[in-house]
């Protein structure tokens, strides 16, 4: 008889119970009130998220990246996989117990990302880092910015402001960002009002549809005009 799936670990959020279950099958989920976020059996889209944004870095010298948030570390170990040995990796995470995860039972999913040198670990909202980046000279500023965040950039209530994805946050990121550098965005699907808005801040726009079989996700890239 199949063995149940088991709770490994788990935290009350202000979202709902954030969980770590391991399936009977040996893959792993990450739930937040039951909802699963993400499954080790599907993950293809947060490796292309990274190959997209990285790709074009890996001859250059010092390329600083932002990557956030860890997950269960599949796009931080794309990125590393790609990125050049003097590359700085700032990975953003809001909760620690899933820095705690990706260091303890799904470690070996990511190879062990946490552990690599290159990797400077902020458990921090994402728009705090992006801020900073934006008043910083160039040194402090990215060369990719690759946003991997629950669901993606779909609206929030109306009157409010995504402090990510919002007008004033994509102004922000377009200064956070090198000359030539690149904002890179997961979606579990198509959001054309986002895609407007990239467009309407000073960006140019592109968005990939990763092809492998299951959920058809898209990665949104956005590069600063120059003109």
């Amino acid at each position: 008889m199949p063995q149940p799936s088991e709770i490994i670990d788990s935290v009350d959020t202000d979202e709902g119970k954030l969980e770590l279950i391991r399936q009977a099958s040996g893959h792993w989920i990450i739930s937040i009130d039951r909802r699963p976020l993400m499954s080790s059996f599907l993950h293809r889209s947060e490796v292309a998220l990274a190959d997209l944004a990285c790709a074009p870095l890996k001859e250059k010298t010092s390329p600083r990246v932002l990557v956030a948030g860890l997950g269960m570390g599949y796009t931080l170990r794309a990125a590393l996989d790609l990125l050049p040995a003097d590359a700085e990796v700032v990975t953003a995470e809001l909760n620690p117990i899933v820095a705690n995860w990706c260091r303890g039972p799904i470690a070996e999913l990511s190879k062990n990302a946490l552990d690599d040198p290159r990797v400077k670990l902020e458990i921090l909202d994402v728009s705090i880092l992006i801020s900073r980046a934006a008043e910083a000279g160039d040194d402090g500023k990215f060369d990719a910015l690759v946003l991997d965040l629950y669901e993606g950039p779909y609206p929030p209530p109306e009157g409010t402001e995504d402090l990510v994805y919002g007008r004033k946050a994509l102004a922000r990121a377009r200064r956070a960002l090198r000359p030539g550098g690149c904002m890179a965005v997961w979606s579990e699907g198509p959001v054309k009002s986002f895609e407007k808005l990239m467009g309407a801040c000073g960006f140019r726009v592109e968005y990939h549809r990763p092809k492998y079989k299951g959920p058809r996700h898209i990665v949104y890239l956005g590069w600063p005009h120059t003109s």
